[in-house]
């Protein structure tokens, strides 16, 4: 039987050592499962994009554009509950995947939603706490997802006090220009933190609020410690480094204790 001939861009699934990956290209992996352990961040940039929990630990509502394989979305599931979690994926043949990669199914809590992500935010301000940005196609980071219009977009999508999260994955020259066009929509500036592993840059930026003290992002490494399985406390020292000049809440007893 002949096999069929995979269109140019068109996701395709590898298995191997009791691992799944996700692949637009050879050269590109989207993303990687343990089958064993399907709600486990294998890949680091991902487990840096969670850093975001030390500067909003209970969003009510997160956003996140592009699916993958789903392995933010799994690990908000099981680790923040008490949040909704919507992900927004314009390609239906990643969609078609969620099962492969045990993406839970859509209840009350959690939806997979196929749209242009690009559109999502510009149609429902105010409606998020956390944004998510992690969407990619063959060619890599879209331009649709990274021109200043979008990025004022995401602001405006954010309720006061919200978080967006972009991981980059981009030659230098293009990651350096999405970074300045979010300062340019966020008055709160940027924080850019490398993976420890492949070429990520993650930046994060805050709607209409300062960055907490450098004391308060440290009390909830600890506090958070038990609930998350990520590294918060080194996550915690990467984002103090990374927000030298930017505005920091003023420092009180209340927040070291």
């Amino acid at each position: 039987m002949m096999r069929r001939r995979r269109r140019a861009g068109e996701p395709f699934v590898c298995e191997q050592r009791g691992e799944i990956s996700l692949h637009f290209g050879m050269a590109a992996l989207q993303s990687r499962m343990r089958t064993a352990e399907p709600n486990r961040l294998v890949l680091d940039y991902t487990r840096a994009v969670m850093s975001f929990v030390l500067l909003h630990p209970q969003p009510r509502h997160i956003v996140m554009i592009g699916l993958g394989g789903g392995s933010i979305a799994k690990y908000c599931r099981a680790h923040l509950a008490q949040s909704r979690f919507t992900a927004v994926e314009i390609n239906p043949d990643v969609i078609a995947m969620r099962g492969l990669f045990a993406v839970p199914p859509d209840d009350e809590k959690f939806a997979v939603v196929e749209a242009d992500g690009a559109q999502w935010v510009r149609e429902h301000p105010q409606d998020c706490d956390v944004l998510l940005l992690d969407g990619f196609d063959s060619g890599g980071l879209p331009d649709a997802l990274s021109t200043q219009d979008f990025y004022d977009a995401c602001a405006r999508t954010l309720r006061p006090g919200g978080v967006l999260v972009s991981n980059i994955w981009a030659p230098e020259a293009r990651r350096d220009e999405a970074i300045a066009r979010m300062r340019a929509s966020f008055e709160s500036g940027v924080a850019a933190i490398d993976a420890e592993q492949g070429e990520n840059t993650i930046a994060l930026a805050r709607r209409a609020a300062a960055w907490p003290h450098p004391s308060l992002l440290h009390r909830r490494a600890r506090e958070l410690a038990a609930q998350h399985e990520l590294d918060l406390e080194g996550m915690a020292r990467k984002l103090q480094a990374a927000l030298h000049g930017a505005p920091i809440e003023r420092h009180t007893d209340s927040q070291a204790s």
